[in-house]
């Protein structure tokens, strides 16, 4: 019998006016691009997104199209580039690992949103490891480094709660920006990585940069190309492939929230800090009732509990990464931890300083549902059709 097992991906104003844009092709020196300018030229900056078609990055990316923002987006050879199709932005296509395509790439840029990582809650084998370090790790290290050569202003940098520290003592107490990651417990490849990031971050103020971490908790909503793992979860739920779950709890985003974390943190940030932003938490069980809400199937009866499924979860994911490694897991330790933790986010810092208003998850359900239903993901008959505009 086929099982998944539900695990956190550890990741609109429609009154606004759209400029009106103009597609032109032409060459820019040392970039292989597809530039557009607005009809009043290239005089308004122009700003880079990495990892733009990623969860949040393409959000990211829509979000500053509305807003009338002259982009250039960073895409990594022949990664999935479908959630760029038919979009008005300039391409420019590297690996944040190389510096020098990296340095091509900001060149030009005024403000840089850095969007992208390796997400993973695998151990892996060691070359997923070096995958892991050298794209989070290094990657950021070459972009910071890249914009400060370049002059190109804020880099706003996409941050995990991951790497945010807890109370010891009370695992309850929710998390701030003051509390330090906890590296002496067991954590995955991803969680050192991406607390490695920030202080690449912080070492860039140090030395002068303006820099500002927008950190992201588990990310839920539409334009969800790739997609995510709780994207593939909810197609697996309302296609009847989810036979039973773990149950555990996190703090979620929704996705139109940490685009719009990003865009606040540009705009009223302060260099050299921090912002968590975070929609609520809840328990697996609560996420699967807005699943059954949303998509009109039932959910799974069968509770695993997490300290029988542990050992299984141990030796399956040690196997397939030895002998398998291109294949997905669904079912990893590292959720498993991630999820018993049951922690919780604070907000408080975004929302004073930043003038950030968390937005519904249940809505955010809901959208990332008739996203995946309009692309196909959804083959159930039984399955309930979204609500007319759900996926915007």
């Amino acid at each position: 019998m086929k099982s998944a097992v539900l695990a956190p991906t550890l990741p609109e104003d429609a009154g606004t006016e759209h400029k009106r844009v103009e597609r032109v092709e032409r060459k820019v020196p040392g970039l292989a691009t597809d530039v557009t300018e607005t009809s009043s030229g290239a005089s308004e900056p122009l700003v880079l997104v990495t990892g733009a078609t990623g969860h949040v990055g393409a959000n990211l990316v829509q979000l500053l199209l509305r807003d009338g923002v002259r982009l250039r987006v960073l895409l990594k050879p022949g990664d999935n580039h479908d959630a760029m199709e038919g979009l008005p932005v300039e391409r420019a296509y590297a690996d944040i690992r190389d510096l020098d395509a990296t340095r091509e790439a900001v060149a030009g840029c005024n403000g840089v949103y850095h969007c992208a990582a390796l997400v993973s809650t695998i151990d892996g084998n060691k070359a997923h490891q070096r995958e892991i370090f050298e794209t989070n790790v290094l990657g950021t290290r070459h972009v910071l480094r890249a914009a400060r050569e370049h002059d190109a202003g804020r880099v706003v940098v996409t941050g995990s709660f991951s790497a945010v520290g807890y109370d010891l003592d009370d695992l309850s107490a929710p998390s701030n920006e003051s509390m330090t990651f906890f590296p002496m417990e067991r954590t995955t490849p991803y969680q050192r990585s991406k607390a490695l990031t920030e202080l690449e971050c912080w070492r860039a103020v140090v030395a002068g940069q303006d820099v500002v971490v927008t950190t992201s908790c588990a990310v839920l909503g539409g334009n969800d190309y790739l997609p995510s793992r709780v994207g593939l979860t909810l197609c697996d739920f309302a296609n009847r492939k989810l036979r039973g779950y773990v149950d555990g709890g996190f703090e979620w985003v929704t996705v139109q929230d940490i685009a719009q974390g990003h865009v606040l943190c540009m705009e009223r940030g302060r260099s050299g800090e921090k912002y968590i932003i975070c929609s609520g938490y809840h328990t697996i069980s609560e996420i699967l009732d807005f699943f059954q809400d949303v998509t009109g199937v039932k959910r799974p009866r069968l509770r695993l509990p997490a300290n029988l499924l542990m050992p299984l979860a141990e030796a399956s994911s040690y196997v397939m990464s030895r002998y398998f490694p291109s294949r997905p897991q669904r079912f990893t330790p590292g959720a498993i931890r991630i999820l018993q933790k049951r922690r919780h986010g604070d907000s408080t810092k975004a929302r004073e300083e930043l003038g950030f208003e968390p937005t519904s998850v249940r809505d955010a359900i809901a959208e990332a549902y008739a996203f995946h239903y309009e692309r196909g993901a959804i083959h159930n008959p039984a399955a309930r059709i979204p609500e007319a505009g759900a996926s915007n």
